[in-house]
């Protein structure tokens, strides 16, 4: 089992391909993509947190039949788009505004926003957030898990411990 990070997919939201500059002719072309990335990412049995503002406009219906169509077992961090229907909607494990776990000895802090402070962040723990749709300046251990800046797919703890920022990091502390 897998556990899979990302944000801001804004699916049914035509304005994000606007706001964002997203490369696709239309917002069937954005979701239909978002949908093909998130299941060749994630398995029936991965956890996926998905870190809020999952779908903008569509009825909960629509929301619905979109989350279920969405493979692994899904967690929704809320965000400032997440409406009482979609975060009602039964496909998702659970949600909450806030989350911290501990993955492969790596704290981390979820949170749809970006902190500039955390619990434990002294200690190593990470803050993976969404919102600013990858255009805010990196902070060390911080990282921007939304679809922007992702290849509109979700992401994996290893991969964003790859990071440059992350590598100079550990060498600085050798």
């Amino acid at each position: 089992m897998a556990v899979l990070f990302t944000a801001d997919t804004h699916f049914g939201h035509g304005g994000a391909r606007g706001l964002y500059r997203r490369p696709f002719a239309s917002t069937a072309e954005m979701d239909a993509a978002m949908v093909a990335g998130w299941n060749g990412c994630v398995g029936p049995e991965d956890e996926i947190w998905h870190l809020g503002d999952f779908a903008v406009g569509p009825s909960p219906d629509r929301v619905a039949a979109l989350l279920d169509r969405l493979a692994g077992i899904k967690h929704l961090v809320t965000g400032n788009n997440d409406p009482e229907a979609v975060r009602r909607l039964p496909g998702w494990r659970s949600v909450q505004a806030y989350a911290e776990l501990m993955l492969d000895g790596t704290g981390l802090v979820l949170c749809h926003y970006p902190f500039r402070s955390w619990r434990n962040m002294h200690r190593g723990w990470l803050n993976l957030h969404g919102h600013s749709h990858g255009r805010l300046a990196r902070m060390t251990r911080q990282h921007d898990v939304g679809v922007d800046g992702r290849a509109f797919r979700p992401v994996t703890l290893p991969g964003l411990l790859r990071s440059p920022t992350v590598k100079a990091m550990r060498v600085a502390k050798l």
